[in-house]
């Protein structure tokens, strides 16, 4: 006879998702330096703790650089882990700190100018682990309406302090992740740039297999899909940690994009992502399974 599920298990993730709030909310005052010592400290710690994630981060580096050698891995490993931790700990102050001094820590450059363009915009933003950063410093420095994606958390704390931190500024149009793309080309056709990270696995459906790093890759072709129906043009968002904060890199739109061919537009997006990421391997989400969704017949590589 089966077990019903146990009332403690929601009860405990709550506690603990309003005691990580409680740390995130302390922590949010202090000076830059502290809290990122503070995340170092954590992100050794979940190094050695999270057995998991870090056997999917060595896997994934290992496929994507073949020549370096286990020591340089391992380092660089720890490093995401400690970058993954400052990241997330600095949600305290990008969500819920003085408006002041988020402007202050978020530095945009680049080709700022190019989103005052009323021309329909992709905004193609790579999963660096500033992907938050970014955001936010495009909805709290530039004066025009985004927008988002955002898929419910299955915890229901998390899910309004993440809904909340993403809505904070610029009153930004949120879609629903599974509301359909009749909404998301609709706000681009209205003029709002549409927030993109499409550079992650997220299985079979509607993929397409291209190459990463030279490894068949499943990867979604919203960017190539999206430019075509709504009459857009790409432009790239790199978001990096800093000692400072961040920065937030716009780069000019891609020229002779979209074309007729999907799979050559998406090997495109993969082949840039791949020289951002050269640059900055370290704050690049190694902890996803980016090869987790093989072609028929292949084994995983996460075995």
């Amino acid at each position: 006879m089966s077990q019903s599920p146990s009332p403690r298990g929601p009860f405990i993730k709550t506690a603990l998702s309003l005691a990580v709030l409680g740390l995130l909310r302390v922590t949010r005052h202090l000076p830059l330096p502290w809290l990122r010592g503070i995340g170092a400290g954590l992100g050794w710690l979940l190094y050695l703790l999270v057995g998991r994630r870090r056997r999917i981060a060595e896997v994934n580096i290992a496929l994507c650089f073949p020549g370096m050698d286990e020591d340089a891995r391992r380092r660089l490993v720890r490093q995401h882990f400690v970058l993954f931790v400052q990241a997330w700990l600095d949600r305290g102050w990008l969500w819920e700190g003085d408006e002041a001094l988020v402007r202050q820590r978020l530095r945009l450059k680049g080709a700022v100018h190019e989103l005052d363009s009323p021309q329909p915009t992709l905004l193609f933003a790579p999963h660096f682990v500033g992907m938050d950063a970014g955001w936010i410093g495009l909805t709290v420095q530039v004066q025009r309406r985004f927008c988002g994606l955002y898929a419910r958390q299955r915890n229901p704390v998390m899910d309004q302090w993440m809904a909340a931190g993403r809505r904070r500024f610029g009153e930004p149009h949120i879609v629903a992740k599974n509301a359909g793309l009749k909404a998301l080309v609709s706000a681009l056709r209205a003029g709002e740039p549409l927030y993109l990270l499409p550079d992650m696995d997220y299985g079979p459906r509607d993929s397409v297999f291209v190459p990463f790093y030279g490894i068949t890759a499943a990867t979604i072709p919203s960017l190539s899909r999206f430019a075509r129906m709504g009459g857009a043009r790409v432009l790239p968002i790199l978001s990096r940690l800093t000692p400072e904060g961040y920065e937030v890199t716009v780069m000019p739109p891609w020229e002779h994009f979209p074309t007729e061919d999907v799979l050559a537009d998406t090997a495109r997006m993969n082949q840039c992502l791949q020289q951002w990421i050269d640059e900055v391997p370290e704050q690049y989400y190694w902890v996803h399974k980016r090869f987790k969704t093989r072609p028929a017949g292949e084994a995983s590589f996460y075995r």
